[in-house]
Order: structure tokens, then sequence, then C-alpha cells
């Protein structure tokens, strides 16, 4: 199922987040959103997820505008995991992964052996199953994070939008989760994912979408995307584009000296400060 964004254009008072945005998202791949903090990423995800509703332009997905649809239905074909989300107190980690099924849920339909397949199954995938019955808020940041990730698993949606769905993960469990991410593609599935390392970026990504001001800048296949002119736009850092052993993705290697830009100094020095552990410690293989 395809899920498209249509001169998209949402914001808050004041302040306009996305602008004139369109971006189609095809079944079977990944798509990645990249771009500096505060460029409109989770905006947009919000959007496409019926979380948020645009000033201008639409939504589709399956081909029908998702604001046409039931928040019921439009549950059943997208799952969003945000990049904040919250649980209710005392939770255990199976109980939150149980509320991914809900949607599918209904006076006729109630909890059934195929609802427990699915969180047993999302919970194998997250590789949180030995944390089925611990309270969430005593686990470890990067278990609280593969907990919602398995619910967004366990709603089994042909649409997946992942907001920083690695940000609380070490590199081991980094690897793991983004390979049952390309698993899931692979399978049919259609997944959005925001992520702010550039280089794990272009090594998962079927598409790569370069964000900065609310608007796209670029976008495509990541060894024709990620260029030294991209990182200088987005994030005002001169680097390096090098070629992974293997499969020859792009990794990026910023440079000492700081491309001078006006405004965002403190945001773009953060997300440089990222690259720039990344070239050091490597990437997943």
């Amino acid at each position: 199922m395809d899920l498209v964004a249509d001169n998209l254009t949402a914001g808050y008072p004041g302040h306009t987040a996305v602008r004139d945005v369109s971006l189609g998202v095809r079944e079977g791949e990944v798509t990645v959103v990249v771009g500096p903090n505060g460029c409109g990423k989770s905006t947009l995800l919000r959007c496409m997820a019926r979380l948020h509703r645009p000033a201008g332009g639409c939504v589709r997905v399956g081909g029908a505008d998702v604001w046409r649809l039931r928040p019921r239905a439009v549950a059943r074909r997208v799952s969003l995991l945000p990049q904040v989300p919250e649980a209710p107190e005392g939770i255990t980690a199976a109980g939150l992964v149980r509320f991914g099924r809900h949607p599918h849920q209904g006076l006729l339909r109630q909890w059934s052996s195929r609802d427990e397949a699915a969180v047993t199954r999302a919970m194998a995938d997250a590789g949180i199953t030995d944390l089925a019955d611990r309270r969430l808020d005593r686990l470890s940041g990067g278990q609280r994070q593969r907990c919602w990730l398995a619910l967004a698993l366990a709603q089994d949606t042909p649409v997946m939008l992942l907001d920083e769905p690695i940000s609380m993960l070490d590199l081991g469990h980094q690897v793991e989760v983004l390979g049952v991410i390309r698993h899931l593609a692979a399978g049919g599935r259609a997944v959005v994912m925001v992520l702010h390392d550039l280089t794990t970026a272009a090594r998962y990504a079927d598409t790569l979408v370069a964000m900065r001001d609310g608007r796209i800048v670029d976008h495509g296949p990541p060894r024709a995307t990620v260029t030294p002119a991209l990182i200088r736009t987005l994030y005002g850092v001169d680097a390096d584009i090098l070629a992974a052993p293997g499969d020859g993705a792009p990794v990026v290697v910023p440079r000492h000296e700081r491309a001078g830009r006006g405004g965002d100094a403190e945001e773009s020095s953060a997300d440089a400060g990222v690259a720039a552990c990344t070239s050091e410690k490597g990437t997943p293989p």
C-alpha cells in the first residue's frame, strides 16, 4: 500500500513547519528522512499518520485521503512510532505491545488467537520476549524503545512511520532493529524513518529525503543524493564522502573546519557532533 503526501503544508501558531512538501512512499521500500533539528521531519510524519491536520495539501494512503477515513481505519493502515511516546503508569512491556492490536478490535471482533500471535511475533522481532512481565518504567531507555517498536510491529499495518527508532539503542540493537525494518519492507510494507545519522540512513534507505526549513531540498537513492554539497546545505559542515567497503554505501566524514552559514549554529553543531561520532566509531555492517 502506497502513501502519498501532496503539496503538504503544516505547522503551529506562528510557525510553518512543513512547506509545500510532496512525497511518495512505495510498498516494499524504506524511505529515510534526514535534516537538521527543527526542519519539520516529525511534523511531516504526524501529518502522514493523521495526527496533525495540515493547513494545505493532502495525504493519501492506498488512494484514500486520510482525513476522509475514520481514525480506526487509518490506524489499520498506518502505524507511527513517535519520537517521545508516553505510556500509562505501571504498564508492563507485554501490556504496552497489546495496545498495538486495538485498531483491529471492535464490537464484533474481540481479542483472538490471531492478536496473541501478532503480539508474540512483534515482541520476538523487537527482542523483548524476556521483558514481557517487566514494568515499562523500570526498563532502560533502550529496552523501552524496543517495546515501543514492538507495539508498532504488533499493529501490523502496511505502512509504518518511525521517528528516530534507534535513538536510544546501542550499536548491536541498532543493527538488529534496522535489520527487522529492512525485512518488513522486503515483505511488502512501506516504511518511512526519521534518522539523524546520515551514514546509517544512507546504508539502510532505498530513498533518502533531505529536508531543511520545512522543505525537501533533495531526494533519491543515497549514492546519488549524499554529496558534500548536500551536507553543507543541511548542516553547514564540510565533509568528505567515502564508499563503505563491501556495498559502497556513502560514509560521511566531516572535516575539522565548519562551513560558515547564517543561523542555526547550535543545531548544526549538534548534528555535526553526531556525524563526527559516527565517523569515529564506524557504521553497522
